[in-house]
């Protein structure tokens, strides 16, 4: 079942210049869909309308296949988490009443919105003395995993992220990055999420939607669009440089295909398969082979992986 689906959508902002133009999208339930695109090519705005924030000026917008217009705005952002770059928290809320504010809104117990924050803190990563903190006191790590809380509060089916983790360090970028996928894998949502950051799309993204000056230029899963772009604007976007992208967002286990009489091999390093292609090619230059031994998680064998296992992925 599509959970969104835009049919032949336009929208401008001047009346003469669509930011949208004749775009058709569907996104289905349970998928994490990333926006890719330069600056001005819509991304933002698809948000948007989804949430009702803005209007489309023609075509169609289906939310759970029903149109849009004939949602209540407040029944329908009700139904959707939004998490954005800057958080949006309440300073002079504290951390509990910032998570629990929609609830509080709908009229929900306190005893419950109590025990709904307590439930949320945890599940981002974070414990419960973080509830009586104030916004000041975390630091922006801390405050995307509230946004991502907030989010959650009313169990909604879909959530929209806009540049979540743009504000933070490299390192909490990539812990945020695997607690959210680890989140909608566990809770079985739906995504749609704006980044600028390809590593990141390729990370993250089931699917993966590349606009330009308002249209989709393609959709697809990171091998689609790496190895098979429809025109130039795809191939030039995802040139050469984004292939180390590729590189560094798919992990070996994704890759090694355990083959019937394959061993272990005692002359061959050993690599876990949680690991990234790029770290797998780092290791097979510094010990001078050509394949590594993968384990899994549970130290069992599963596998050789070598170049050529990335080619047969492709």
């Amino acid at each position: 079942m599509n959970t969104v689906s835009f049919q032949n959508v336009y929208k401008s902002y001047d009346a003469q210049n669509y930011v949208i133009s004749d775009l058709t999208l569907n996104i289905q339930k349970g998928e994490i869909v990333a926006l890719l695109g330069p600056s001005g090519c819509g991304k933002t705005t698809l948000l948007k309308m989804i949430n009702r924030l803005h209007q489309q000026d023609k075509g169609k917008i289906y939310i759970k296949n029903r149109p849009i217009e004939e949602w209540d705005v407040i029944e329908l952002r009700r139904g959707i988490g939004y998490v954005i770059q800057s958080t949006g928290l309440f300073p002079h809320l504290s951390i509990e009443k910032n998570i629990s504010y929609v609830l509080e809104i709908m009229g929900i117990a306190a005893t419950s919105r109590i025990k709904r924050a307590a439930e949320l803190i945890e599940l981002v990563g974070l414990d419960s003395t973080f509830l009586s903190k104030l916004p000041k006191e975390l630091s922006g790590g801390q405050k995307q995993r509230v946004g991502v809380a907030r989010a959650l509060a009313a169990d909604p089916e879909l959530i929209l992220m806009d540049e979540p983790f743009g504000a933070v360090d490299a390192l909490v970028r990539k812990n945020l990055q695997e607690e959210v996928k680890r989140l909608f894998k566990t809770l079985n949502k739906t995504i749609v999420f704006v980044t600028h950051d390809i590593e990141e799309a390729f990370h993250m993204a089931t699917r993966i939607v590349l606009l330009n000056k308002g249209t989709v230029e393609q959709e697809g899963t990171k091998e689609d669009l790496i190895f098979r772009p429809k025109n130039d604007y795809v191939a030039s976007f995802f040139g050469t440089k984004q292939y180390g992208a590729y590189l560094n967002a798919t992990k070996i286990k994704d890759v090694t295909i355990f083959e019937n009489g394959e061993q272990f091999d005692n002359a061959l390093p050993i690599i876990a398969d949680e690991n990234t292609l790029m770290d797998g090619i780092r290791l097979m230059t510094e010990f001078g082979v050509e394949k590594l031994n993968v384990f899994n998680s549970s130290n069992v064998f599963c596998g050789i992986f070598s170049l050529s296992c990335i080619y047969r992925h492709k």
